[in-house]
């Protein structure tokens, strides 16, 4: 019989909790159960396994991050969308570490729920390339380009990778100003 109250999106909502708080690949049934006060194998009757588990936690990850690039860039254009859908992104990354990295993973052929998340994702950032008048190919690269760059970043920045003393902000708006730059000028490469 399942526990009162507990429930696949309760469940989900904490294992994204926990993986905030102690990483995607240190995520444990046990540890989730632990949280609730349940065998472990009372998990099956609400998730499918810790498989199933990081399908849902990647769905969540996406959708949470289109809603935030969403309202980051709604109303805005141009570099000035730019910038803010890099700063949500970011702030995600920051707030959400291991949300964020449940973020990364592309969804299976077939699963709907995770194919329309990252649509909505990526339409955010289309949205930001057509801005600067980028359509067909030259969108889904500069899409890439966008993702690569930031992914880097926010990825390095968590790791500990820029050890100087010197502002990762500073440096973080420097990245932008290379991606506004790149984007005004993809016609002429």
């Amino acid at each position: 019989m399942a526990r009162p109250g507990l429930n696949r999106e309760r469940v989900v909502t904490e294992a994204s909790v926990l993986v905030d708080e102690v990483g995607l690949d240190k995520l444990t049934l046990t540890a989730l159960a632990d949280r609730f006060g349940v065998a472990a194998p009372s998990l099956y009757k609400h998730v499918e396994g810790l498989d199933g588990l990081r399908r849902d936690l990647s769905v969540l990850a996406v959708s949470e991050l289109a809603d935030r690039l969403m309202g980051a860039a709604v109303g805005r254009s141009g570099r000035e969308a730019l910038e803010r859908v890099a700063h949500a992104y970011r702030r995600f990354a920051q707030e959400r570490p291991g949300l964020y990295v449940a973020s990364l993973a592309a969804p299976e052929p077939g699963d709907d729920a995770h194919e329309a998340a990252s649509a909505r994702a990526v339409g955010v950032v289309q949205a930001v390339v057509e801005g600067y008048g980028l359509t067909g190919d030259d969108a889904i690269h500069s899409i890439r380009l966008i993702r690569s760059v930031l992914h880097g970043f926010v990825s390095l920045d968590a790791a500990g990778g820029f050890a100087m003393h010197q502002s990762t902000d500073t440096t973080f708006d420097h990245v932008i100003e290379s991606l506004d730059a790149s984007l005004a000028n993809w016609s002429r490469r």
